[in-house]
């Protein structure tokens, strides 16, 4: 499968996540445990990747499965840095509002290009890092309100405080994403098992914070295990099915593309989000909504362009150069004998 199908699909996936998530509320709150819905997304995600895997297994040859400790012991490393990363998040909220940390998150597309760059080793022309700072600018244009409202005055007059938090949030995911891709392409496992690894410690990990949620509210509403399932509809059941697919196509993304695509994706859904808001609620777009999308596609043609593409050099010039070139190898063949 072409990378940029699965792209197309996460991008589709990704949109209509907050469109479900949304149309599942009932009279404006949400019926159900929302804390329940990763947990169950990560085992559909594990059910899905143990078929899989299982299928794959009775091909021959089987498939390369790792099984040593040293390296199934780097997969629950991820599951920490999200856990981790949720607990920033809500200290960033306590000394910044919701907009301004919808703004900050943009961060994370600069930090997984740095990080991308540092830890990978994976170089990034002059081109593609003009290109992820546009799409980091346009992604925060589009949801940045008009400057008439008390909100904007809100983005600059946090404590400093938030603003570190923001950036380690940024930080922290950014480098969740690459280090999964690390542990996707560090040996020729099978992705399906890749996968089952992963899956099981992100589920052991949800399941440990819905326990957790339990002791800090004193068993109130009973042990979650009971609650599971209360108030679901089949709304809510397509936004589980929803994330966790999301998560399958991003882990095949970690493998056979990289994390910039996974960006690329991610972001792509503002657009297709604004046309589908608009005949599904009362949504009207912004001026700067408008722009932001302009910008962000103009990033996107800019990444994955060919450079001929790009810069488009006058005719005389192409001929110039060719000359030039064929003085060059002249020289270094007359230089050889």
């Amino acid at each position: 499968m072409q990378w940029y199908l699965v792209a197309s699909l996460l991008t589709i996936l990704t949109s209509s996540q907050g469109i479900l998530t949304t149309l599942s509320k009932t009279n404006g709150r949400y019926r159900y445990d929302y804390a329940t819905v990763p947990f169950l997304a990560e085992v559909f995600k594990l059910l899905v990747s143990s078929f899989l895997l299982w299928k794959e297994i009775q091909k021959s040859p089987p498939p390369k499965m790792t099984t040593d400790w040293k390296s199934v012991r780097l997969f629950p490393i991820p599951s920490i840095i999200y856990l981790i990363h949720n607990n920033v998040q809500f200290a960033t909220l306590v000394y910044v509002d919701a907009s301004t940390y919808q703004i900050m998150g943009n961060l994370k597309i600069v930090t997984t290009g740095i990080l991308f760059r540092l830890f990978l080793r994976r170089k990034l022309s002059n081109l593609q890092w003009m290109a992820i700072v546009l799409l980091a600018v346009g992604t925060t244009m589009s949801q940045v309100k008009g400057c008439g409202e008390a909100s904007c005055d809100s983005l600059f007059s946090a404590p400093i405080q938030g603003y570190m938090f923001g950036i380690l949030s940024a930080c922290l995911s950014a480098f969740a994403g690459i280090y999964t891709e690390f542990l996707m392409k560090k040996n020729d496992d099978t992705l399906y098992w890749q996968n089952v690894q992963l899956y099981t410690f992100g589920a052991i990990f949800n399941m440990a914070r819905l326990l957790l949620d339990d002791f800090r509210n004193e068993f109130e509403k009973g042990p979650w295990w009971q609650r599971l399932f209360n108030g679901y509809s089949f709304t809510t059941w397509l936004v589980v099915l929803n994330l966790g697919s999301t998560g399958l196509l991003v882990s095949w993304l970690m493998k056979y593309a990289d994390n910039i695509v996974k960006v690329y994706s991610t972001s792509m859904a503002m657009p297709l989000t604004t046309v589908l808001s608009l005949f599904l609620f009362d949504f009207r777009p912004t001026l700067q909504l408008f722009l932001g999308i302009v910008v962000c596609m103009m990033s996107l043609h800019m990444y994955f362009a060919p450079p001929s593409m790009l810069i488009d050099l006058p005719k005389m010039l192409n001929e110039d150069s060719e000359s030039l070139l064929e003085v060059y190898v002249d020289r270094r063949t007359d230089s050889s004998r």
